[in-house]
């Protein structure tokens, strides 16, 4: 036999939690002559079975209803549900712990915040020391802080003999050039990259070109090849970021941007680009929507994962008009467009296969090429041409 405080420390209990087991009739203690209370062996055991259940993730009252009757099975399997719905969550905070600490791959983690909360991703990236431009790439591009230096190095390998750094022809942007309106007096590119658009900007018109990159050696490149046609009094280049563009209200006549308000999100870009334009002035910007109503799951699953905020062109019409502006035109980019890009993208990431095998930059590419070789009927990149309403 044993006094409430012996049972205590043979179960690891206190006196109050056992005089709560005693009063919910999980226990039962005798009374002596001299008023103490004694508890057998089989309250030991019972004590100790009750400490089972609970560890299962029963309450004390599923408890008394387990040890009184026949163990409800559904009972059962609510309480494991319960509990394997926790383990997924805790081993899910613990993946992304131990990703932030370098211990994983964060990658999920940022593509899943990215879909949810570009914005507030952006900032949080920037505060655990990321440049803007740094924490852009690795948002956009290596989606893992550990490994993001390495994968960026391997990436800009990638491209740099490449010509373009993404799909377009020089006959889609003269195209979208003549539908802009005029006169045009001032340009600002914003994206400009090697500036092989820039060049045809320059080609079809007489006006000055302010061009903004946030990759200093793509500006140096432009820059030569303007002062190499004699056109380098029309250039001024600038390093910057697109988000805080450093130029006042009503400055320009025409805003370009191929292939790079996704960046920043287009419906941002559409608010904050606005102020730029002179009155009659027109913002042309292209970007990647569906072409059907119905893309495999192959497109699908590869787009939520590179650029969620993929549209239809219908959609990305109505964010243009609810934003204050009129379609002046729109059209598809060519065909010809994405060969330009993707065929000599496609013979590169070949060409270093063999020597960068376990590079996970390659690995995305060539997914990439796969996925836009493969499906290049159900997505492509379309060219809006914008104005202010009147």
């Amino acid at each position: 036999m044993y006094k409430i405080s012996e049972l205590g420390a043979r179960v690891g209990m206190s006196r109050t939690a056992l005089l709560y087991y005693e009063q919910q009739q999980l226990i039962s203690g005798r009374r002596l002559d001299n008023g103490y209370r004694v508890y057998s062996d089989k309250d030991v055991q019972r004590v100790r079975l009750i400490q089972q259940l609970l560890a299962g993730g029963l309450t004390v009252k599923e408890c008394k209803a387990c040890l009184e009757a026949k163990v409800d099975k559904q009972l059962l399997q609510n309480r494991l549900k319960t509990l394997d719905e926790d383990i997924a969550q805790k081993k899910q905070s613990r993946d992304l712990l131990a990703a932030m600490l370098g211990e994983g791959d964060s990658k999920s983690w940022h593509q899943g915040l990215d879909k949810v909360a570009p914005e507030a991703h952006l900032d949080w990236l920037i505060k655990q020391g990321f440049s803007e431009k740094e924490a852009l790439r690795l948002r956009w591009l290596s989606k893992n802080m550990n490994q993001h230096d390495q994968y960026m190095t391997d990436f800009m390998k990638v491209f740099e003999t490449l010509e373009r750094w993404g799909p377009g022809s020089e006959s889609d942007t003269h195209k979208a050039l003549t539908l802009c309106r005029h006169p045009i007096n001032t340009i600002l590119e914003i994206g400009c990259g090697k500036g092989l658009a820039t060049q045809v900007l320059a080609q079809h018109s007489r006006a000055p070109i302010t061009a903004i990159d946030n990759e200093q050696s793509a500006l140096d490149r432009l820059t030569e090849q303007f002062t190499r046609r004699g056109w380098a009094d029309r250039l001024e280049t600038q390093c910057a970021s697109m988000t805080e563009l450093p130029f006042a209200d009503n400055s320009f006549d025409l805003i370009w941007a191929e292939g790079s308000a996704y960046i920043m999100g287009v419906e941002k870009a559409l608010s904050q680009w606005k102020s730029l334009l002179t009155k009659s002035g027109c913002l042309m910007f292209s970007d990647m929507v569906w072409c059907t109503e119905s893309p495999s799951e192959e497109s699908v699953a590869f787009w939520q994962q590179e650029y969620p905020d993929i549209q239809s062109v219908a959609t990305r019409i109505e964010q243009i008009e609810k934003a204050g502006y009129q379609v002046v035109a729109h059209f598809p980019q060519s065909e010809q467009a994405w060969l330009n890009y993707f065929a000599p993208l496609g013979e590169r990431v070949n060409e270093l296969a063999a020597t960068m095998a376990d590079s996970e930059a390659i690995k995305d590419i060539q997914h990439e090429v796969h996925i836009c070789t493969e499906y290049a009927d159900e997505f492509g990149y379309h060219m809006f041409v914008i104005a202010q309403k009147s």
